[in-house]
């Protein structure tokens, strides 16, 4: 049993959660005596990283995963430490078995990257709307290798947005500044923007530490070469 954010009020209330490794699903039961679950999640999909600050608890743990590529959060916590260590080690054992059986000539250094990561970045920017006129809204932003997903609140169950961070060579660009036409209409003035081959993105940032350590994570994901998976990733965030 582990305490559960609730989706809608916030509450942590206690939760049955069953990893099933031949499965390869993690599964949860809003009581213990439940017959039917209330998620289904593929370990393939999940992240799941320590968030004490965050979550408000030192055993804190966020667990990410992907619905109909969009991302859905669900934060948790226990009140003995090892328990939620134990989860965590469960979660990227099983994935690494599973990737293991699903590829049988792959080295372990080939496949831990794979598994459970830190985020590589999360902090408040501010973000302007497609057509570059409306005012700057303050979100929280977290960058999960190539999914940039911004949120109103920091434990919010799900991204009001994503944006696809793509490799550097296929048209994606991350510059210090903002236009010269962007209406002067925010609070933050340390500019980024992001050049997609379909639309620039526009943010602001409080520092400008901040901004320089955002486009260095950006700058990195953006000289990695894509995974087929990641095409499939652009290809769906693009058609949302």
């Amino acid at each position: 049993m582990l305490m559960k954010r609730g989706r809608d009020n916030g509450q942590f209330l206690s939760r049955k959660f069953v990893l099933i490794e031949r499965e390869g699903v993690l599964k949860y039961y809003t009581k213990y005596d439940a017959k039917e679950p209330k998620a289904i999640i593929r370990v393939d999909t999940i992240n799941a990283t320590f968030q004490p600050i965050k979550i408000g608890n030192p055993n804190g743990l966020q667990i990410t995963f992907l619905k109909d590529y969009s991302t859905r959060n669900i934060f948790v916590y226990h009140e003995n430490g090892k328990t939620i260590v134990d989860w965590l080690n469960a979660i990227r054992a099983t994935q690494f078995h599973n990737l293991q059986v699903a590829f049988p000539g792959a080295t372990d250094t080939e496949l831990i990257p794979k598994l459970t990561r830190n985020f590589l970045k999360e902090g408040y920017m501010e973000k302007t709307g497609p057509r570059q006129t409306e005012g700057f809204k303050k979100r929280w932003f977290t960058l999960d290798q190539r999914r940039l997903m911004y949120f109103k609140d920091p434990l919010d169950a799900y991204a009001k947005g994503e944006v696809f961070i793509g490799q550097r060579d296929l048209g994606y660009k991350a510059i210090a500044g903002l236009p010269s036409s962007t209406h002067n209409n925010r609070t933050w003035q340390f500019g980024i923007t992001i050049q997609t081959p379909d639309r620039d993105f526009l943010f602001t940032c409080e520092t400008e530490e901040e901004q320089r350590d955002w486009l260095v994570q950006f700058q990195k994901v953006m000289d990695k070469p894509m995974s087929p998976q990641e095409f499939s990733m652009e290809a769906h965030l693009k058609h949302k």
